[in-house]
């Protein structure tokens, strides 16, 4: 006897918004990268500096959630639970790096 449980599967469209949602989130974040870390003037520094990385770190976790979201199994509802939390955890670093740039941005730190 195996303990696997039945699998199930997800409701029409879900997989689609996912994706959708994912891919909006990913490319604005490309799109603040290049603006925040490569064509705004001015002098970087310690906030600056954790933001662009913790950028980095959220592109990354996009990248995989974008990945898991696309593989067959993500079909199945267990699957696609995780690959929600990975998609809320890279939303909250991004959410994280923004604030931080603004707040370096604005000279609030280390005037």
């Amino acid at each position: 006897m195996t303990s696997e449980r039945p699998r199930v599967p997800l409701p029409i469209g879900y997989r689609q918004g996912i994706i959708t949602a994912i891919t909006v989130v990913l490319g604005f974040s490309l799109v603040f990268l290049r603006v925040w870390g490569f064509e705004l003037p001015g002098e970087w520094d310690a906030a600056s500096i954790a933001s662009v990385i913790l950028l980095g770190f959220s592109i990354l976790g996009q990248c995989v959630t974008l990945w898991r979201s696309l593989q067959v199994e993500d079909d199945d509802v267990t699957e696609y639970k995780k690959t929600l939390r990975w998609f809320l955890g890279s939303t909250l670093v991004l959410l994280v790096a923004v604030l931080l740039s603004a707040i370096s941005y604005s000279k609030v730190i280390g005037s």
